[in-house]
């Protein structure tokens, strides 16, 4: 391990800003791109940090900050070389939904705070069922589109999605504007293994999830639910009854897992040493008082009917309570 990351260094491997053509940054994805929102590190208006030979990092500036989206794109053996070399050329950079492995280096090397703002859930397709009570509400919203007529199939981007969209914002607690960055956004010119499912009343399409690709080694190992809408009438169910099917035609072509991808502010009750407990304490407000911002108990309720395993993910950051990039952030996000 020491004579490989020697001849790494050795061997003038410099970072630059946007160096990587884009099938080259396609290349890195698909060899390395197992993070949940690895996909999303395409998405427009992003920088990107490239490192020849191992990676890239996906960042956005706003107010003159950098924020860092997931986990570096590359093999985990190279995760400390690519985080130390950005690190170097953005000192005070945040870090957004990232996993233990980077908070641990960027805690321990260089003195970050690494604090839990999530989790994330899996859902492993060879052991998927819909027995349990925890899935009786999948199972109800199944039987409730039948009864209602819904149709549910797999297609491509039907003309209606923008209409059932707009329609769907304005009945969410931020109504102006699409939630970006941490979502990527709906329509982005890099869709290459996306899939895309619909609802269909009377032949018009009424609600759509739409799933990006997580790959390994070269290959398609998961999808990742980025992008969902429905139409008001049938809210109360259709998501369940989509992401039921999508779930059933991905374990039929031997899909390994589906990742629900990020609940923001499910937080475990223990706080660990590298956390700050003033931001935790805050986050923990926010998700109690918080509800004009974003719906986040929904969310929470409504991923953890699937019954997945949940895995932390975290935020890095220089100062115990970051309060000028949380408002970046939230203002980056477009949630204020």
């Amino acid at each position: 391990m020491q004579d490989q990351v020697f001849v790494l260094d050795a061997a003038s491997l410099q970072p630059s800003i946007d160096m990587f053509s884009h099938s080259e940054r396609v290349g890195y994805l698909m060899q390395h791109g197992a993070h949940a929102m690895a996909f999303s590190t395409m998405q427009p208006d992003m920088e990107y940090f490239d490192v020849p030979g191992i990676g890239f990092m996906s960042y956005a500036r706003y107010w003159g900050m950098q924020f860092v989206l997931s986990d570096p794109v590359c093999d985990p053996k190279h995760l400390n070389i690519i985080l130390d070399k950005f690190v170097t050329h953005f000192p005070n950079a945040a870090f957004a939904q990232v996993s233990k492995a980077v908070v641990d280096h960027l805690h321990w090397k260089h003195g970050y705070y690494g604090t839990q703002f999530g989790s994330e859930l899996r859902i492993e397709l060879s052991n998927w069922h819909l027995r349990g009570a925890r899935k009786q509400i999948i199972r109800t919203a199944i039987n409730q589109a039948k009864v209602q007529g819904i149709e549910i199939k797999e297609g491509p981007f039907d003309r209606y999605t923008k209409t059932i969209s707009e329609a769907w914002i304005k009945t969410r607690r931020c109504k102006n504007n699409e939630i970006r960055f941490l979502i990527r956004p709906m329509l982005m010119d890099y869709k290459e293994n996306t899939r895309y499912f619909y609802a269909y009343h009377e032949g018009q399409a009424v609600a759509f999830v739409f799933f990006d690709p997580i790959y390994l080694d070269g290959k398609l190992v998961g999808y990742v639910p980025n992008i969902s809408r429905s139409c008001a009438l049938f809210k109360q169910g259709l998501w369940y009854a989509l992401m039921a099917y999508a779930i059933d035609v991905f374990r039929h072509e031997g899909v390994a897992y589906v990742d629900l991808g990020l609940v923001p502010l499910m937080l475990a009750d223990e706080c660990e040493p590298q956390e700050s407990r003033l931001l935790r304490s805050l986050m923990s407000v926010i998700r109690e008082r918080g509800d004009m911002l974003y719906n986040f108990k929904g969310l929470q309720f409504a991923k953890s009917r699937f019954d997945g395993q949940v895995t932390k993910t975290y935020c890095c950051h220089r100062n115990a309570l970051p309060a000028l990039a949380m408002a970046g952030m939230f203002r980056l996000t477009r949630i204020i």
